[in-house]
């Protein structure tokens, strides 16, 4: 059974908002970090929000101010909310959960993965159009 269950995501216009949730609740570990990673085709995938144990996050400058990652710790669910998108958010999202921090902070304000991840979700499309 997969460990990361991703729901949310779909269509949008430029403007809009969209939230993506993760239930990590088949995440073997009781401490765990979490990130949003997105995906376009050709492109390297990008760090977009992490979410650390303690509850500090980080972000990538592309979309720090427009997107929220927020978590219940118990539950082992972690969302994104992102608002004010842009047809450059047109991208597959994908949720990672680790022991240790998922991501680092790279140069030009973008996030970059820490290292091979313990456990991804499917991932889910959002599609901004003008």
């Amino acid at each position: 059974q997969a460990q990361l269950v991703q729901s949310g995501g779909g269509s949008v216009e430029a403007g809009g908002s969209l939230t993506l949730s993760c239930d990590a609740s088949r995440f073997k570990y009781s401490t765990y970090y979490m990130g949003w990673f997105r995906q376009v085709p050709g492109k390297e995938r990008e760090g977009v929000a992490a979410i650390d144990y303690d509850g500090s996050t980080k972000y990538a400058d592309s979309v720090k101010g427009r997107f929220t990652i927020s978590k219940d710790h118990a539950k082992k669910i972690a969302w994104l909310q992102m608002n004010d998108l842009k047809e450059e958010d047109t991208a597959t999202y994908l949720c990672a959960a680790d022991r240790q921090t998922t991501m680092l902070v790279g140069p030009g304000g973008t996030l970059r993965q820490a290292n091979a991840l313990d456990a991804w979700g499917q991932g889910t499309p959002v599609t901004v159009s003008s």
